[in-house]
């Protein structure tokens, strides 16, 4: 089942790389001859602006998707989403002060100070929750860190040095793969595959944490072990994300929950397909953010898939209270 899964979204995105590279304002054409300023242009649009958009829309969706699976197993709650850890957040903190001291204005030095953020809010986290591990003050340091992290950015708006610097600010925050390059595709891929790959070396004790911690250790899980996999590959793959499109939530909670069904719901087993969905959640989602037809540009794919994840999350929240399966 796993294996036809992963070949079902591997093909979806095999048909939605295409086609999300002749949309847009400007449709292209693939059947066109005829010469003009299009046809001159549609390789320049094609391969400096929509192929790395592609590019970067399948990498943060990957991580953000297989970040997702990785946290609800490993906190095995449901309602778990990567930015509980405060490594988004934190990422998020990084990039604004970036902003309010002016550094941003370097191209490099925004996902710099992002994955600065990222790699603090990591060191707290592995500070506060100890050489023991423990899931519930795990996750009390996660919730606190994003807390503060978020009070901290509030902080670094509210005191802008001007306004053109809270306008972008703001903007950023909203998350989107708008005016992205191969600049930003080499920041992110690298980093994510990194945390996808100890996302993955982590599966098989996410598998004997199902059965709780005091079996898992009796198994021969290392809590230890499994905190630190989860942190770095936590962190390499939020934190990539935030470092070059802002914060984009949501991908990590609905992911999972659309995949678990066609699985056989063992942690291992969600991670490589929730990391394709989340793949094409998102190159999906941002095709239809430039589609849409809004007078003032685009719409932000933070917004997006705040507006989709927002009414996901109630749905959730009410087949838990009423006890749905």
């Amino acid at each position: 089942m796993n294996r036809r899964l992963i070949l079902i979204l591997a093909a979806a995105l095999a048909l939605a790389v295409p086609l999300s590279l002749l949309a847009g304002r400007v449709w292209i054409d693939p059947f066109a001859t005829a010469p003009g300023a299009l046809g001159r242009n549609a390789a320049l649009i094609l391969f400096e602006l929509r192929l790395p958009r592609a590019a970067l829309a399948l990498v943060i969706g990957a991580g953000l998707g297989a970040s997702g699976a990785a946290m609800q197993g490993y906190l095995r709650n449901p309602l778990a989403d990567p930015g509980l850890f405060g490594i988004a957040p934190g990422a998020a903190l990084g990039a604004v002060l970036s902003f309010w001291t002016g550094y941003a204005a370097s191209a490099w030095l925004l996902p710099v100070f992002a994955l600065v953020g990222a790699g603090g809010a990591m060191a707290l986290l592995a500070l506060i929750a100890g050489r023991e591990g423990g899931i519930a003050l795990f996750t009390m340091a996660g919730l606190m860190i994003a807390s503060l992290a978020g009070a901290l950015t509030s902080l670094a708006i509210s005191l802008s040095p001007t306004p053109f610097a809270m306008s972008e600010i703001v903007t950023w925050l909203m998350g989107a793969l708008a005016d992205r390059s191969w600049r930003e595709v080499g920041i992110a891929a690298p980093l994510t595959l990194a945390g996808i790959a100890l996302l993955l070396a982590a599966g098989r004790g996410l598998d004997a944490l199902t059965l709780g911690e005091a079996a898992a250790r009796s198994l021969g899980l290392e809590p230890r072990k499994l905190q630190a996999l989860m942190i770095a590959g936590v962190g390499l793959t939020v934190g990539a994300g935030v470092a070059v499109a802002g914060v984009i939530g949501f991908v990590g909670l609905m992911v999972p929950h659309l995949v678990r069904p066609l699985t056989d719901r063992r942690p291992s087993s969600l991670m490589v397909p929730s990391a394709l969905a989340g793949a094409l959640l998102l190159l999906v989602a941002d095709v239809a953010c430039r589609l849409l037809p809004l007078t003032g540009g685009e719409l932000r794919l933070g917004i997006a898939l705040s507006l989709i994840g927002a009414p996901f999350f109630l749905a959730l929240l009410l087949r838990l209270r009423w006890g749905a399966p």
